[in-house]
């Protein structure tokens, strides 16, 4: 599902997949312009969104939920799948800072209407060493990972 660059829909479309598909885990992939890597956030945060989104609206007191924690911290442990995957022909680089814009936003909404149980991947713009393929499979790669951490936790 693509969501819109507009903070107050994104939320929207976030409380909507957990309220109605009720995932066992969602994740998120978000295009970062200058990145040359495959960026795995731990973390969101729910304050500090003063930039203006594609309609022109910014967040409420600049947080996204009001009464939210200021940070939530993702289930998936993205220090251990960055120490242990890796996809040939590009790095991965583990991140707590997903910036404040509509990519941490999104995440920090669903790690907080799905009790941490999200991440998020940013990605680099495609081009000829990166292409759709490619970025596919390394992502397949990637969230295989992320679900058998899901399956620990189960066990």
């Amino acid at each position: 599902m693509q969501l819109p660059v507009v903070y107050q829909k994104a939320k929207e479309q976030v409380f909507k997949i957990w309220t109605t598909l009720q995932p066992l885990l969602t994740v998120h992939v978000g295009l970062a312009p200058s990145a040359k890597a495959i960026i795995l956030e731990q973390c969101g945060k729910n304050k500090g969104y003063r930039e203006a989104d594609a309609g022109g609206s910014r967040p409420e007191g600049g947080c996204c939920v009001l009464d939210g924690p200021e940070k939530i911290e993702s289930a998936i442990n993205m220090k251990t799948l960055w120490k242990n995957t890796s996809v040939e022909g590009i790095d991965i680089i583990f991140s707590r800072d997903a910036g404040r814009y509509i990519c941490d936003y999104t995440y920090y909404a669903s790690l907080y209407y799905g009790k941490g149980r999200a991440a998020f991947i940013h990605v680099p713009p495609l081009s000829q060493w990166v292409t759709a393929d490619f970025l596919g499979k390394a992502l397949q790669i990637i969230i295989s990972e992320m679900l058998k951490q899901c399956g620990k936790e189960r066990e």
